[in-house]
């Protein structure tokens, strides 16, 4: 049965898109190419194909596209080429097509009746005179132009389109500027497929590239979704579909219905297209897999046969098919449906009795001997199965029993589901509490935290408002409210400080508590990042020392560490952490895993503020791995994310900030954390030159409305100055200059200067006049300096201001500042910006010399606005006096004088802020231009021909 498999909405395609474009310019440079593009049902290779005919037309291609049918193997030959020239015809004529291959159509004649009666010269090679006559037809072609042959659905291709097919890709090299793309269904191809071998063939072909389309990741589904929907998906929406639709972009259109929710039950059309492949098995065949289905995703071999009840030889018999059919995929020591919903379909169609029984099955299966399934996974497969089985007294005890199990293996999105299975069954057992060993409202209390713990607010406040309803105790109600306080200031609900007030005003001052201590903790945390005020001090102290009198690290740690971020006259010198590792050596003493997690948040955070960017690097990855590890990467792992992506971006490592943003983003990460994340993309796709990329991610960031909390300045500012860049970046910097009006706000927080800085420097490159920015001029004034980074940047402004108000600026401290710095996006804007001043006082040598470097950084970087600045301003400067380069670049230049010293590619890298690829690259090109053989001749050459290789 063919379905239609063509999602409206293209998301999540650039890398295929880039690798098509990519080929297509070589084929507009003379040099023919294919690509075999393969995918499942519904991942989008049609949408792909469309797409980029769309912009190959839009260069000037002939695009020809021809689909193979199903019922091609039957008898319809050349199915896919017959299209292909009917729709010639309609476009050229077939006296136009007739022209093109000098009046020889009795052969095409077999392909369309247009052309008369198929010739016959008695030889019987009509197949090879074919074959010849469509090859010269695209040279033909060709020659007028860039041709795209996209043959789709060859997996349906017949025998004869297949060897046509074949001979096409094997001559590419006769047709100068021909692009052949074929695409597929790697589904359908199952061992004994004849298209398999084909493929396999022309892959070994210099001029062949193959690629499998997959499927979206999380961020893209939610992307997807947005797209169709016309707004935004929440995070369990997104979660929602994300696991049914495993991604594949067909199926997430199908399940949604007309009000964007998603379907309860599988469209038909959709149950067709994934029990095709399972109708073409054999019956007992499909029985196994109606079995099989009520297994779960994974199920391993012992299982299935210990419930099916088959012998080694019948298992063997029954599941061959599925697994050569590509229905079932060999898992590890089992067996996981292609599909997810491959499974669903199989099981909705079980009858209630037959459900229901086979559950059953499972779990006394597995209550029998639980080795059936690796250590561990017992638990959660029960918990599965009797609540499947609608066993709700043994469902309640086997959730009850996973959750603990999901708790100790940090699996708090598990633990969280399984809780509220128990509290979901708690009225239909009777004496539940006996049966678990605890009361309903300790139960609610569990979920709290795990809801906390998998940074799930929304569940957690719906939970932590039942649990007040429940429980008397006011040290136990105040832990809650404070939790409750904690998420619903992550979640953005306004009254977040009147829980954590609250909880404090439970515990009385006498005698000093545990309780009162955390409660005086947590409420110094959360208030000092939204307001930084005295209170938050004060509560601080007050919970040092009531730590200290009770002993209790973990509230210790805590107040030390918001102690430690409350210093506003930080130098960011090493005596400035001294708080910050006397909390983190209490938090590795006692094991306690968030307060370490916080330790790598803040360190990394004051490692960047100080410009030891690679330090930062390192201390959030660490931290990084220690969250996934214990299960927090949601919450403190995201986090992490955004300090790990800004110091990469400090240092131009650029690619591995944004595939780290993508991974955190993956993972549907608080809004905060979200905002934050959208927002450095939105920095980094500038830079790029990516402005559209830039200004979406922006409108991202500001669709999650974080900073309405409570304004903290990590996520306010960042997000104004992007909006600033973006409007002189679109030619409209009195708006920008508006719109930085918000930094003239004196805030009186520590991190101030810190988010300040960067923004006055967009405001006087955006300024026209020193008139324009006097508002702005008197906000610099006030502005204290913090260390490092900070006196580079107060330096980067002021001389801007002076280059503005056309006196001389002072640009060797900044250049020197950003490369002590490491920081090389900064170093050749500064570059630019002082070969622009050098311009204008008549020493047009330097800033030819300024230009070069500036024009190489920005190369490596990929920061493709910034290059083009520097190499327009270089013409229009002129190149002045200089010395002889003989080609060399400036940077060709500086590795020289350095591989004239003897220095490796590692130390010339480390001395020049590049990669060591890249300095071998330099080397390389080095050698190249002097005609050397190896780096000493290079050296020898360079003084014989006169080059500079001073300082």
């Amino acid at each position: 049965m063919s379905v239609s498999v063509v999602s409206p909405v293209l998301v999540g395609r650039g890398p295929e898109l880039g690798e098509l474009d990519a080929a297509f310019t070589e084929v507009r440079a003379g040099h023919a190419r294919a690509l075999l593009v393969g995918g499942e049902a519904g991942v989008g290779k049609t949408r792909l194909m469309r797409e980029f005919g769309r912009r190959a037309g839009a260069q000037g291609a002939r695009l020809l596209t021809g689909g193979c049918l199903e019922l091609g193997v039957d008898g319809f030959p050349f199915a896919p080429f017959t299209a292909i020239l009917r729709q010639l015809v309609r476009e050229i004529g077939a006296d136009g097509v007739a022209e093109l291959v000098g009046g020889r159509t009795a052969e095409l004649a077999r392909l369309l009746p247009e052309f008369g009666e198929p010739g016959d010269d008695g030889s019987g090679q009509f197949q090879a005179r074919l074959f010849e006559l469509v090859l010269t037809l695209m040279d033909r072609l060709a020659e007028r132009g860039p041709v795209v042959l996209i043959i789709e659905d060859a997996h349906w291709a017949d025998r004869s389109s297949r060897d046509l097919l074949a001979f096409l890709v094997r001559n590419l090299g006769a047709v100068a500027a021909l692009m052949i793309v074929v695409t597929y269904r790697s589904d359908e191809l199952h061992r004994t497929h004849p298209l398999r071998p084909m493929l396999a063939e022309l892959d070994r072909i210099d001029r062949v590239g193959r690629h499998e389309l997959g499927r979206l990741s999380r961020r893209e589904v939610g992307e997807l979704m947005a797209r169709l929907r016309g707004g935004e998906p929440a995070g369990e929406q997104v979660e929602a579909f994300y696991a049914r639709s495993e991604g594949n972009p067909l199926f997430v259109e199908a399940l949604m219905e007309a009000d964007g929710q998603i379907a309860c039950e599988l469209p038909e059309s959709l149950r067709d297209l994934l029990l095709a492949g399972v109708q073409r098995l054999p019956d007992e065949t499909q029985e196994l897999l109606r079995i099989a289905s009520a297994g779960g995703a994974h199920i391993e071999h012992r299982l299935l046969a210990a419930v099916s009840g088959l012998g080694e030889d019948g298992m063997t018999r029954d599941l061959r098919p599925a697994v050569a059919g590509n229905v079932l995929a060999v898992d590890g020591d089992g067996y996981a449906f292609r599909h997810a919903l491959i499974r669903e379909a199989l099981h909705d169609d079980l009858l209630p009795g037959e459900r229901t029984r086979l559950h059953t099955r499972y779990a006394e299966a597995l209550e029998d001997d639980p080795s059936l399934v690796p250590p561990g996974r017992a638990a959660a497969e029960l918990a599965y199965h009797w609540h499947a089985a609608h066993n709700v007294e043994w469902a309640l005890i086997s959730a009850w029993r996973a959750a603990k199990e999901a708790d100790r293996a940090a699996a708090y999105a598990e633990d969280l589901r399984m809780l509220e299975r128990v509290l979901e069954l708690w009225e239909r057992v009777p004496d539940a509490t006996a049966k678990i060993g605890e009361p309903y409202d300790k139960v609610l209390e569990y979920a709290v935290i795990a809801a906390d713990s998998a940074g799930d607010s929304e569940r957690g406040i719906k939970l932590a408002t039942a649990a007040l309803r429940e429980i008397d105790d006011p040290h136990r109600r105040a832990f809650i409210l404070e939790r409750r306080g904690q998420m619903k200031h992550r979640a953005g609900h306004g009254d977040w400080l009147a829980d954590l007030r609250a909880a404090i005003a439970l515990i009385p001052v006498e005698p000093p508590t545990v309780a009162r201590a955390r409660a005086l903790a947590g409420f110094a945390q959360y208030v000092f990042m939204g307001r930084a005020n005295d209170d938050a001090r004060t509560a601080a102290e007050e919970a040092l020392a009531v730590a200290a009198e009770v002993g209790d690290p973990l509230a210790e740690a805590s107040a030390l560490q918001t102690l430690a971020c409350m210093d506003d006259r930080r130098a960011y010198a090493p005596q400035d952490f001294e708080l910050l590792d006397r909390a983190e050596q209490i938090a590795v003493e006692h094991g306690l895993e968030e307060q370490r997690l916080r330790a790598a948040i803040n360190r990394a955070h004051f490692l960047e503020g100080a410009g030891r960017h690679a330090e930062a690097v390192e201390t959030a990855r660490r931290g990084m791995s220690l969250a996934r590890e214990w299960g927090r990467f949601r919450t403190q792992g995201s986090f992490l994310s955004i300090n790990y992506a800004e110091s990469l971006f400090s240092l131009g490592r650029w690619d591995e900030a944004l595939a780290g943003i993508e991974r955190a983003l993956e993972i549907d990460p608080p809004r905060p954390h979200r905002a934050c994340l959208f927002e450095l993309s939105g920095d980094i796709l500038l830079a790029c030159g990516d402005v559209e990329g830039a200004a979406r991610r922006l409108a991202l960031c500001q669709e999650t409305r974080a900073w309405e909390i409570d304004r903290r300045l990590q996520e306010f500012l960042p997000m104004v100055r992007l909006q600033a860049e973006l409007l002189v970046a679109q030619g409209k910097p009195d708006e920008a200059l508006a719109h930085l009006s918000e930094l003239l706000k004196h805030t009186g927080r520590p991190d101030d200067a810190r988010y300040v800085w960067p923004g006055l420097i967009v405001a006087v490159r955006a300024a026209e006049s020193a008139d324009a920015l006097a508002p702005f001029i008197e906000r610099a004034a006030a502005t204290v300096v913090h260390g490092p980074l900070q006196q580079v940047q107060h330096d980067t402004f002021y001389a801007e201001l002076a280059r503005l108000q056309k006196e001389v600026p002072h640009w060797e401290p900044v250049i020197d500042g950003w490369r002590r710095l490491n920081q090389p996006y900064s170093i050749a804007r500064a570059l630019v910006s002082a070969a622009e001043s050098d311009a204008a006082h008549g020493d047009r040598e330097r800033a030819a010399t300024r230009l070069d470097e500036a024009v190489a950084l920005a190369t490596d970087l990929g920061a493709i606005t910034l290059r083009d600045a520097a190499k327009d301003l270089s013409d229009r400067i002129g190149s002045g006096a200089r010395p002889p380069s003989h080609g060399l670049t400036a940077r060709e230049l500086e590795v020289l004088r350095h591989l004239s010293l003897g220095h490796s590619n590692r130390d010339i890298a480390e001395r020049l802020f590049i990669s060591a690829k890249t300095a071998s690259v330099h080397v390389s090109n080095i050698l190249a231009k002097l005609g050397a053989a190896n780096r000493t001749e290079a050296a020898a050459t360079a003084r014989r021909l006169g080059i500079n290789l001073d300082n």
